[in-house]
Parts: C-alpha cells; sequence; structure tokens
C-alpha cells in the first residue's frame, strides 16, 4: 500500500523495562501538509500499555483541525480493542470490567475517547501491525520508545517528508490480530495466514553515510541502522530492491550493495 498524502499518517508505538518499570513512548505523524513530526518521552515507572496509549493520545493531540482522515499504525491489540470495542461497554458501566473490577488505566482511557472526539468528523482507522518486523515507521516510534525508556532520548525530527531518514513511501501490510480477550494483551501474536505470517523471501537494504548494504534478517538491519541517520526498507523481490533504492536517490546499476548476495531472481 503506497502512502496517500490525503490521510494523516500516524506510527505509535511503547517500551517499558520491567513491566512496571521505567518506560518510553514514541510517534511519527505525517500531516498532509508534507511535514513530519516526531514525538517521544518518557515515565520513570509504568507499564508497556500505558505507554502504548500515551502514544497514541499525544500523536492525536497535536492534530488541529484535521484536513483528512487518519491512519494510525500500532502493534499493541489492547490500544485497538480497548478503543473500538471494550470501551463502550466500560463507560455503559460507569469504567467498570464485565466482572465488576475498576478498569485498569481509566485515565488514559478517558484521555484518549476526549482525542477521538476531538478530532472529528475526521475519522480514525486504527491498523495492528506485528511488531519487530522491520516496517520502518513501527521500527522508529520502537526506537524512539526505547530511548527515552533506557533515559538515552533520541534527537525528534521534525521537518519535511521529503528530508525525512526514514522512508515512509511504502505502508505496512495490516496483520490480524488474534482473538481478543477480555483484559486484551499489551503485544499479540499474529494468526496464520495473515500477511506478516507468511512466508517467503525478503531482504532488509539500509542507507548509512551513503553505503547500501543487504542484509537478510530485520535484527542484522536494526543493528546498523539503530542511533544513526539512516533509511532502511523490507524488499520482498528484486524489484523491490532496485524501486526503493532509486527512491533514495541510488542508481542500482552503479552501486556495488554490501552485505549478504540478493536471493531474487528477478
Amino acid at each position: 500500500m503506497k502512502y496517500d498524502p490525503s490521510y494523516i499518517l500516524i506510527f505509535t508505538d511503547g517500551a517499558c523495562t520491567g513491566n512496571p518499570g521505567p518506560g518510553g513512548w514514541g510517534s511519527v505523524v505525517v500531516l498532509p501538509n508534507g511535514t513530519v513530526h516526531e514525538l517521544g518521552d518518557g515515565n520513570p515507572q509504568t507499564t508497556n500499555n500505558r505507554m502504548e496509549m500515551v502514544a497514541a493520545l499525544r500523536a492525536l493531540a497535536i492534530l488541529e483541525e484535521p484536513q483528512g482522515d487518519i491512519i494510525l499504525y500500532t502493534d499493541s491489540q489492547y490500544l485497538i480493542n480497548g478503543i473500538t470495542k471494550w470501551v463502550f461497554g466500560w463507560r455503559s458501566r460507569g469504567w467498570k470490567s464485565a466482572e465488576g473490577k475498576d478498569v485498569a488505566n481509566r485515565d488514559l482511557w478517558e484521555e484518549l475517547v476526549r482525542q477521538v472526539a476531538r478530532v472529528k468528523p475526521a475519522t480514525i482507522k486504527w491498523k495492528y501491525v506485528r511488531g519487530h518486523s522491520g516496517y520502518p515507521g513501527n521500527e522508529r516510534c520502537d526506537q524512539i520508545a526505547v530511548s527515552f525508556a533506557t533515559k538515552k532520548p533520541d534527537r525528534l525530527y521534525v521537518g519535511p517528508l521529503d528530508g525525512y531518514f526514514v522512508d515512509l513511501s511504502e505502508l505496512p501490510p495490516e496483520d490480524e490480530m488474534t482473538s481478543s480477550s477480555k483484559n486484551g494483551s499489551a503485544k499479540g501474536s499474529v494468526k496464520k495466514g495473515s500477511s506478516a505470517a507468511k512466508s517467503g523471501k525478503k531482504t532488509y537494504l539500509s542507507l548509512v553515510r551513503g553505503v547500501v548494504t543487504r542484509h537478510m534478517t530485520w535484527p542484522e538491519c536494526d543493528r546498523v541502522v539503530k542511533g544513526v541517520p539512516a533509511k532502511y526498507k523490507k524488499c520482498e523481490s528484486g524489484k523491490d530492491e532496485r524501486e526503493t533504492l532509486r527512491s533514495w536517490g541510488v542508481n542500482p546499476e552503479s552501486i556495488k550493495i554490501e552485505g549478504a548476495p540478493s536471493p531474487f531472481n528477478d
């Protein structure tokens, strides 16, 4: 799926060491006027679920009279199920669960509900993507969140999309969520048959200080791009690789790609 500039594009993620423990959150917001806003912060004692929620509500909070609908990507099933399903029953029961217990994180759920109502008539499409799968927007949010959780905050980018070091031209496919429970979970697994679970050849390209490298796994790529200005992209064919390089201003016919040999025949 190609990025459509008529939409407001948001990626969010949360991180926590210890759960509960020190945590951080990160968001990337792309506005229809072509500007990117990276957001992030930390909390000395929190949970992963709270950081996932804060990342989403803080991203929505910067939108003023949104011109266009919103696509929000997250790897938190707890967040998506809560805001699209569970919250309605919780409110009708006075913020009690079906078992009569107080709803966890009520303060953040109420604030998130307010932010969702505030951006209307714009609609929000909540899309689930599996974490740590090499999707640039999601991975960048993870980097921001972890940097704040570990008290080594990254410098946050605010500027034009065409100058952004993360390639957001190709959006991730939406993964299927697992069957929801009443309480939800912070990070769910992916059902067999979903796009992310399908097997097949893939590579990860990185561009760091003018050097293009091919990696066969996301952790290999992540080690190279983490903490430095870099472009990176998951590719599923030789054509994908060539188109990615051209989008980065690199002629694929005139460079030698470092790292692993190409697994593609096309």
